[in-house]
């Protein structure tokens, strides 16, 4: 295990990655390839002490603000989770028992939120042009309060999902990946296929297709992605896909055929996500305050989600991959047919057979999040990392 252990931190030393320290992670494209395999790399390493019982505990007190402005089970419980494995207490802000409903300004709230943190986790999903623009506004307030004084120490910032980016899901999706397979250099030629899939319900974000296409496209991946006309992503993501594909010998084609975009693919990902013209009228309804507005805007895209009920993961779909044995993922929680809906993105026994799979890959996201934490936090992680492995402190003392 030892071994195992050795080979996993001396990844880090061929690796540049010294702007993480201090910094803040909002979207994985802002960051180099280099920062993101120290990332993946010390992720594996605090896994692995976690699975040896070995205390991963950084932090002797300190908090972890968790701000989540839509609803979340998976990457809430990750983003807990990393914080306590490495000695913080989660303190989550509520906005409606906070001031912000009496006048209190963004500046405010992040700094009084932010005296003894020492990392702030934000989902900010739901408003096109608004969710990575509160996490940047944030990030500058509460460097503010470092510079004048306020703050003994600046938070840093992670990002838990924008309307741009989801980085930790992209990344724990693709740490799956790389365990799957042989290694983050094996995913080089692979075809992904990042398709659109038929959901009863409207609204869900588009930060995990740009997230899937602004970060596979780094990786010298064949990355597809499929969805009907009309339900296009930002097109700055997607020139950036062009540029990133074009830089790592992968490729970057868009298609409005999920049948082709399958076709001997390797890895499949089908998600539901809301057109981007679509989102962007709904974040103008909400700001007017027209409910009435959104209420009709909600009526007409779920009778045009409706026109592609046919865009569902079957067999016969699945038997069109590579040797028909793709690996199938969904960042969860996917619509399954006949199970959470009458018909959904994927059928039951595709589902049912990749299950183990789908929860191996999620399993992934609290030791990313982790990794991020760790990696802004301390400024020598290897050294960091061979201290925890060589003292003696069980995470569970149960002798």
């Amino acid at each position: 295990m030892e071994n195992k252990f050795q080979e996993i931190i001396n990844q880090l030393d061929n690796l540049d990655f010294k702007n993480l320290y201090q910094d803040d992670f909002l979207m994985t494209w802002d960051k180099s390839n280099d920062e993101l395999k120290a990332v993946w790399a010390v992720a594996d390493a605090i896994r692995e002490l976690r699975e040896n019982n070995k205390s991963a505990k950084i932090f002797d007190s300190g908090l972890g603000i968790s701000i989540f402005r839509d609803n979340s089970t998976r990457t809430r419980f990750s983003y807990a989770s990393a914080c306590n494995l490495l000695g913080l207490e989660v303190q989550d802000l509520d906005e409606k028992k906070s001031q912000i409903a009496h006048g209190e300004t963004l500046l405010e709230t992040a700094n009084m939120v932010s005296f003894m943190a020492d990392v702030v986790g934000i989902r900010d999903d739901m408003y096109i042009g608004q969710g990575h623009e509160y996490q940047v506004e944030f990030a500058k307030s509460v460097q503010r309060g470092y510079e004048e004084g306020t703050l003994e120490q600046r938070p840093t910032l992670v990002s838990l999902q924008c309307d741009r980016d989801h980085p930790t899901q992209m990344m724990a999706d693709t740490a799956h990946f790389s365990h799957y397979f042989d290694g983050l250099e094996s995913l080089k030629g692979k075809k992904v296929a990042l398709t659109w899939a038929y959901s009863p319900s409207y609204g869900k974000p588009l930060s995990c297709p740009q997230g899937g296409i602004g970060l596979w496209t780094r990786l010298g991946m064949d990355v597809v992605l499929a969805h009907p006309e009309g339900y296009e992503v930002m097109e700055d993501i997607v020139e950036l896909a062009k540029k990133q594909a074009e830089e790592s010998g992968g490729s970057f084609t868009v298609t409005n055929d999920m049948a082709e975009a399958f076709k001997d693919a390797e890895i499949v990902y089908p998600k539901s996500w809301a057109p981007f013209a679509a989102m962007e009228k709904r974040t103008k309804l909400y700001s007017e305050g027209d409910f009435d507005g959104i209420d009709k805007l909600e009526q007409e895209l779920l009778a045009e989600n409706k026109e592609h009920m046919d865009w569902t993961v079957t067999e016969e779909l699945m038997a069109t991959t590579k040797d028909g044995k793709a690996l199938y993922c969904h960042p969860l929680p996917a619509d399954i047919t006949g199970v959470s809906c009458e018909a959904g993105e994927v059928d039951a026994s595709v589902f049912d057979r990749y299950r183990k799979e789908l929860y191996k890959e999620a399993s992934y996201k609290p030791y990313i999040i982790a990794a991020m934490i760790f990696l802004q936090r301390v400024e020598n992680p290897k050294a960091k990392l061979e201290e925890l492995w060589n003292r003696d402190m069980p995470r569970v003392n149960n002798k």
